[in-house]
């Protein structure tokens, strides 16, 4: 999850110092590409992450973890 973190972070700086420098608009748009997926991919390793704690490792009440799995879904 870190790696996929700063990762994201690295794209958005370069997007930062692309804007300083004046650069063109499609490689602002295909490096701010990269930022999104970048998040996206860590949004969904977390999410992956927490179900399969819920569901493998049953740790709360069913109630309980499918109120939050529901709450997840608009995240996803």
């Amino acid at each position: 999850m870190i790696a996929r973190l700063r990762r994201a972070h690295g794209h958005l700086a370069a997007v930062l110092a692309m804007f300083e420098q004046g650069r063109s608009c499609l490689d602002l748009a295909q490096q701010l590409h990269a930022v999104e997926s970048a998040v996206g991919n860590a949004k969904r390793e977390l999410i992956h992450d927490h179900i399969e704690h819920c569901l493998v490792e049953g740790g709360e009440s069913t109630r309980g973890t499918l109120k939050e799995l529901k709450q997840l879904t608009k995240y996803l």
